[in-house]
């Protein structure tokens, strides 16, 4: 497989994979201010790209972004990224009390 590229679209509230320069798959969110949260709401991946780690790679990349600001905690509504901080422990800690 090729390497996944995963950039933050803010102005859409969204983090989008590319493999070969073909958008692969995208992870909504939206902002909330009080208190400082990022709502991930739904996240996709185009049936050519399915089982190759591109879902994996939006989680990740979209996850250590908010690690790094760290200015923000996360709800997880969309099941793929909930799922995926289940899978991940290390990632728990970034999830809203």
């Amino acid at each position: 497989m090729s390497d996944v590229t995963v950039t933050d679209q803010s102005e859409q509230q969204r983090y989008v994979a590319h493999v070969d320069g073909v958008e692969a798959g995208a992870a909504q969110y939206e902002l909330a201010e009080d208190p400082a949260r990022i709502v991930f709401t739904h996240t996709a991946v185009g049936d050519d790209f399915e089982g190759e780690g591109v879902g994996s790679a939006l989680a990740r990349t979209a996850l250590d972004d908010v690690r790094a600001a760290g200015e923000r905690s996360v709800v997880a509504r969309c099941s793929f990224i909930a799922g995926w901080i289940d899978k991940h422990p290390d990632y728990q800690d970034l999830l809203a009390g």
